[in-house]
């Protein structure tokens, strides 16, 4: 089955339209800084943006780990 897309949406983003950007940090959840931020580092393509501000909001599990309470009989 051909992969389906949506052709409405463009792959790139325009840093110079202030509306733009807006939008996608309402997409993203984010703040039009972070989104100008994250293109800088990864490029305007937004699947890059959108990968890197999941990247930079993730924690490893490493951070998780030492982040938790020692657990009741745990040893040191």
């Amino acid at each position: 089955m051909p992969e389906s897309r949506d052709f409405s949406r463009p792959e790139s983003i325009d840093l110079g339209s202030p509306g733009a950007v807006e939008e996608l940090a309402k997409r993203f959840d984010g703040t039009p800084q972070q989104i100008r931020d994250a293109a800088k580092t990864v490029g305007s393509r937004i699947a890059d943006i959108e990968m890197h501000l999941k990247g930079t909001r993730s924690a490893s599990n490493e951070q998780r780990m030492e982040d938790q309470p020692p657990s009741p009989g745990a040893r040191p």
